[in-house]
């Protein structure tokens, strides 16, 4: 029995394959699936106000810890009230897309069926990877000089956001390095580098009252920071930890409150309370060092809010899904892509939500 096709350009159709793919690039995602979520309790936070509404930019507000001292006993509190301080940070949005073509020959052989499912995995593959390394470039603060990214070297955003590179107070070296230049290859990741980080996550306030804490993610009940390092960086501390060590930290994950939480998937294991993940986005570079020879990657440690995301609609999709038939109707093509924009939150000129840890991060299979 045959099957109903619905013609090239349908309505119907396109409504149906700009809804799937949206939800299969977020499922899928590694960044998606794991880290970004409405609400602060996330890495990276999705601002909703734009899918319902006009609009291109999304404001949004922070408010500043109470510093001053109580009144006690019976000493007038009245006009001692000390004043809300807000500080603002903004995320804006444009269109982003891709098109696909079938061909002819193909369009002849297939049906509009296979054809729209042969663009819709091309394009969940392509806008996954591209959300992804968005993710990590973003949060990094520049592109970096990672192999096979999709963005060319020296892109610096889009949609009005820039990158951020790092204040001076929210990034941390490798070993004894106190800057990019001074990186040797000695200066890898580490345990201490971790715990290093931890610490100064925990103490910003409290060490230079001009900073605001990073505020770590709850779960279950419990306080964590999130670690995502390079795959070289987590080679690296296993080679560091060895092998009873690095069994210690997969126990510390294994046996904690919340192992379930979708922060855990996939990590490495626990230090302190931090959650290790390692991937293959992690932003890196090969000119650090006196030299400008040293490889270096930037690994991510990320409390609440390191992140603002937002979307925009177009006819109730995130995502748009375009079909046209080009050629005298030979050869069928898709337009697919998204209207959004990512930035990194920044409030009173510092980094908000993530650390930046600057690591030597050599490969350990390039030749000596």
């Amino acid at each position: 029995m045959s099957s109903t096709v619905i013609p090239w350009g349908d309505p119907k159709a396109i409504n149906r394959f700009a809804s799937k793919l949206i939800v299969d690039i977020q499922k899928d995602g590694y960044f998606d699936k794991r880290f970004v979520g409405t609400g602060t309790n996330n890495i990276i936070e999705e601002k909703t106000e734009l899918n319902a509404d006009s609009g291109d930019t999304i404001s949004f507000d922070l408010v500043a810890h109470l510093r001053g001292e109580p009144i006690f006993g019976d000493d007038r509190v009245e006009g001692t009230e000390e004043a809300l301080k807000f500080f603002t940070d903004k995320v804006e949005i444009d269109q982003v897309r891709k098109a696909v073509s079938a061909g002819g020959k193909m369009s002849r052989k297939r049906t509009a069926h296979d054809l729209r499912k042969t663009a819709s995995d091309n394009l969940k593959r392509f806008w996954g990877k591209f959300r992804d390394e968005m993710h990590f470039i973003t949060l990094a603060g520049g592109r970096g000089q990672n192999e096979g990214f999709t963005m060319r070297e020296g892109w610096q955003g889009f949609a009005n956001n820039p990158l951020l590179p790092p204040d001076a107070k929210h990034v941390l070296f490798g070993g004894d390095a106190v800057s990019k230049a001074t990186l040797d290859e000695s200066d890898k990741m580490s345990r201490n580098m971790i715990e290093r980080a931890s610490v100064y996550a925990s103490m910003m306030q409290a060490v230079d009252p001009e900073l605001t804490n990073m505020v770590p993610l709850t779960i279950e009940g419990q306080d964590h920071f999130v670690l995502i390092m390079s795959k070289f960086d987590s080679h690296n501390l296993r080679q560091e930890v060895g092998a009873g060590g690095w069994a210690d930290l997969q126990k510390a994950a294994i046996t904690a409150e919340g192992k379930a939480n979708k922060m855990f998937k996939g990590g490495l294991g626990m230090i302190d309370s931090v959650i290790l993940h390692d991937h293959q986005n992690v932003v890196r570079w090969n000119d650090a060092g006196a030299g400008g020879n040293v490889s270096m990657s930037r690994s991510l440690f990320c409390g609440r809010q390191a992140a603002a995301l937002a979307h925009g609609t177009t006819k109730g999709n995130r995502m748009i899904w375009k079909e046209l038939l080009k050629d005298y109707e030979n050869e069928p093509s898709v337009s697919g892509g998204f209207i959004y924009g990512e930035k990194k939150c920044r409030f009173n000129g510092y980094d908000f939500g993530v650390l930046a840890l600057d690591c030597a991060a050599k490969n350990p299979n390039a030749p000596a």
